[in-house]
């Protein structure tokens, strides 16, 4: 386990400096940080591992700041994800607010049959828009 490391965002358009760092304080060795890309006029957010309170602390400042940036459409791709909580909900409904709040809107991108069932459970299919695959969220 890494004790007090800090780890930098991963990100192909400048966005690794929200806030700065990630902090990997207690986290496993094979956590990966989220990896912004921005293909066209969107930017897509790849979240890794478990979404859980740790990882919401880590990642809600990129996330955030993403949500609220320039980009009209936001993509939350969970395909790398194999655990969402009520904490990864909450990142997921943040986005959504930052994003809608200056006229953007948010999809996730999720096939795993158990995310899809906690976002339809928690009466936010309209909100995100899941899709399965990134290709059906960049149409």
């Amino acid at each position: 386990m890494r004790q007090g490391n800090k780890q930098d965002y991963v990100s192909d358009d400048g966005f690794e400096n929200c806030d700065g760092t990630a902090d990997m304080t207690g986290a496993d060795e094979a956590v990966y940080p989220p990896v912004v890309r921005t293909p066209g006029d969107c930017a897509v957010v790849e979240l890794f591992g478990e979404i859980d309170l740790l990882a919401f602390q880590r990642m809600a400042p990129l996330v955030d700041t993403v949500a609220a940036g320039p980009y009209r459409i936001v993509v939350i791709d969970l395909t790398g994800t194999t655990f969402l909580d009520c904490s990864g909900l909450s990142l997921l409904v943040r986005a959504h607010r930052r994003a809608t709040g200056r006229g953007g809107h948010v999809t996730v991108v999720c096939s795993h049959r158990l995310t899809l069932r906690i976002i339809e459970l928690s009466g936010l299919t309209e909100a995100l828009h899941p899709v399965a695959t990134l290709e059906e969220a960049l149409r």
